[in-house]
């Protein structure tokens, strides 16, 4: 995965963000960052869609936003299930929001209905961590204000193996063995069904990232998983699996996972906050990256969530100003954190938060990783590429079946 190019090509589509570029999808582009009089907005309404969690958080900055600008901002309460279904459904129909809270794995499929308008942030773009605008860009465009990041990290025993990161894969192994544990690490495989998204820092240690990305940090349907890097990914899974070390085995759910760390079987495992609380038999955690396993930084996927802007908003300079003035800030940011605690994508906010030694784990894992791809094409990925590494695992060939599995995906792409 080409990182820093993606974060040159993130600066050179900001750039043409501010020049005031339009989106590919068909959807207008936002005119301006601080719309002053042409987004006065005495006597409109805007309609943001949101879930209970964040309701509080947003209902204070849009109380500012009404009294700013004579504006009424009228907030409908839905199931985060139901925000994406009913988005597209609505939308089109002009029944839908000017805002709606959204995660950016959706946005290849709204970008695709045309459902959203593109979001230029000017100078605030700068208060945010590269990956979560990323993540929120599709085809060079940023389509979102993102807010918070989840990711997983190396989640370590510190009575077991001590506080510092393991730099790789057997370095790990090694001071686990040290230890004393009956297994070096728990990594859940969600048992005989696979799970490439638990495993994917480990692939992007050897340089096979799922879809190639272009010089702008999208996404293309280039399948990124083939040739020697993918092959020399599968042939590590292979010796670790059931014809191997046993180390990484089908037996392991996300319950069992957590048992075993739990329980002092393994000192290590690979999980994201939001596990955290089924530790309780831990007392002492140290939260890093996830070590490299084939020389490359292990590049785990990254979520990100953010507010997306309606392209049949009747009132979209207003639906800019409100995200851009008023929930682009420090003050809002925290609120929605306190609301609901992610890992802020917000970067002042989320060092502050890292004051706390877990979500500075987390933060940096975040700093490490990559979008998981919002292309609508990563719908048929999963299980092609669960059941292959589950192969490979129980003792099938590596080479062969890797190649099976990226030979499959291509030809289901087209």
């Amino acid at each position: 995965m080409n990182k820093p190019m993606a974060l040159v090509g993130l600066a050179a589509a900001t750039t043409l963000l501010l020049a005031g570029c339009t989106s590919g999808g068909g959807a207008p582009a936002a005119e301006s960052a601080a719309p002053s009089e042409e987004a006065a907005g005495a006597g409109a309404e805007l309609v943001i869609w949101t879930d209970a969690e964040r309701e509080e958080a947003i209902a204070t900055a849009a109380a500012a936003f009404e009294e700013e600008t004579g504006a009424t901002v009228t907030l409908v309460q839905k199931n985060f299930e139901d925000l994406r279904n009913d988005f597209v459904a609505q939308v089109p129909t002009g029944e839908g929001p000017d805002i709606t809270v959204g995660a950016h794995d959706w946005l290849g499929a709204l970008v695709a209905a045309g459902v959203v308008s593109t979001l230029d942030l000017g100078d605030a773009a700068g208060d945010f961590e590269p990956v979560a605008l990323e993540a929120m860009t599709y085809d060079g465009q940023l389509y979102a204000l993102p807010y918070s990041l989840e990711t997983i990290a190396l989640v370590q025993n510190v009575d077991m193996v001590g506080e510092d990161a393991p730099a790789t894969w057997d370095e790990l192994v090694q001071r686990a063995e040290e230890a004393g544990a009956e297994r070096p690490i728990a990594i859940n495989t969600a048992g005989e069904t696979g799970d490439g998204y638990t495993m994917y820092g480990f692939q992007t240690s050897f340089g096979a990232p799922v879809f190639v990305q272009d010089e702008s940090g999208s996404y293309t349907t280039e399948v990124g998983m083939g040739g020697e890097a993918g092959e020399a990914f599968a042939q590590w899974l292979h010796e670790n699996g059931t014809a191997g070390s046993g180390i990484i085995s089908t037996t392991v759910d996300y319950d069992i996972n957590n048992e075993l760390f739990n329980s002092g079987q393994a000192p290590f495992t690979v999980q994201g906050p939001w596990a955290m609380s089924a530790f309780t038999d831990v007392p002492n955690i140290a939260v890093h990256p996830i070590p490299s396993a084939g020389g490359e930084p292990a590049a785990p996927f990254v979520g990100v969530q953010g507010f997306y802007v309606s392209s049949q908003s009747e009132n979209a300079l207003l639906a800019q100003e409100f995200l851009v003035n008023h929930l682009a800030t420090e003050e809002a940011q925290r609120a929605l954190y306190e609301a609901d605690p992610r890992i802020p994508a917000f970067t002042s906010l989320a060092e502050e938060v890292a004051s706390d030694p877990i979500i500075a784990g987390f933060l940096a894992s975040s700093q490490n990783g990559v979008p998981m791809p919002s292309i609508p094409e990563m719908g048929s990925v999963w299980d092609l590429w669960n059941a292959a590494e589950v192969q490979i695992i129980n003792g099938a060939d590596p080479v062969e079946t890797w190649n099976q599995m990226v030979s499959d995906l291509e030809a289901e792409l087209g």
